[in-house]
């Protein structure tokens, strides 16, 4: 994939980001602070944890392991990691693996605990109506992103420009990032190729080894998860449900969708979701290099 395009629907998927990070979400995670942060971390230290642990026993080669670990921003991870040294094919392929056992997860417990409240998922929409000018405002502020990334050679900058500069002016209104289903579909199957492509007959290898031990420790990250939801149930009041949604490692996208079909307290999930993406995508470089250091790994950033 050349570099341009594939620069550019990084920079769509940090805007896609962006978008959720709205003034309810910031004044949920504002008002109850303290237990924000402490389940959030919490998340994020078993997670890292248990990332360690895979690159001692050399399950996957340098900080690959830690990456793949984070709780949340599976994209964004999986971008990221690449700027900073690590293998983005495992990086990807542990990422979405948690996807897939977290979003199934979520749906089985919902469906076991409480009985849907009846109302459907949104629709996915491939060709909605569209703001043309905000459209345009959009693309524009991309292109503006990804110019100013490449000239100044900012780490990872391709995700974290756009998502912190393109939440703070939609916050305070200058900006309405449009980004209509097809065109984040084309980003994503950008940022799929670039990955995909790379794929050798040995690297399909070491996945297919490193399967199991990978598999065990995303399910022992869940049930420690699951543990967390229970301690927030019992000793915040949290309802079960809630909770369960709120501490799940990640797969926000579609922990969203369930919690908009049940009857759980959304805002509370979506800011808990969101106060950890935000906290992995500020600490994951330096965890990592952390990490590396600890366990006499090279590090080589591009």
């Amino acid at each position: 994939i050349p570099l341009p395009p594939l620069q550019f629907g990084q920079v769509l998927v940090g805007l896609m980001m962006a978008r959720t990070i709205t003034p309810d979400i910031l004044g949920a995670m504002a008002k109850d602070a303290p237990l924000f942060l402490l389940f959030v971390f919490s998340v994020i230290a078993i997670a890292t944890g248990l990332g360690w642990l895979l690159t001692r026993w050399q399950v996957l080669p340098g900080t690959t392991a830690v990456w793949g670990s984070s709780p949340g921003a599976a994209s964004a991870m999986v971008i990221m990691s690449e700027a900073y040294g690590a293998d983005a094919r495992l990086v990807a392929f542990m990422q979405y693996l948690r996807v897939v056992f977290v979003a199934v997860g979520a749906s089985v417990v919902s469906r076991l605990w409480v009985a849907a409240d009846g109302a459907a998922p949104p629709p996915l929409i491939l060709f909605p109506a569209v703001d043309w000018p905000a459209f345009a405002a959009t693309i524009a502020f991309a292109g503006f992103c990804a110019y100013g990334v490449r000239r100044l050679r900012i780490q990872g900058g391709m995700i974290i420009v756009p998502l912190f500069l393109g939440a703070f002016l939609q916050g305070i209104g200058l900006l309405k990032i449009e980004l209509p289903m097809w065109l984040l579909a084309i980003a994503y199957a950008l940022v799929g190729w670039s990955i995909g492509l790379r794929f050798t007959r040995s690297i399909i290898t070491h996945v297919a080894r490193a399967l199991p031990r990978v598999a065990a420790c995303i399910v022992l990250l869940m049930t420690l998860c699951g543990c967390m939801a229970a301690a927030l149930h019992v000793f915040a009041g949290i309802d079960p449900l809630t909770a369960y949604l709120a501490t799940s490692p990640g797969g926000a996208d579609s922990v969203a969708i369930i919690a908009a079909s049940s009857n759980v307290d959304v805002p509370f999930v979506m800011a808990m979701q969101t106060g950890r993406f935000l906290v992995i995508l500020l600490i994951g470089p330096m965890l990592a290099r952390f990490i590396a250091r600890r366990s006499g790994l090279a590090e080589n950033p591009a």
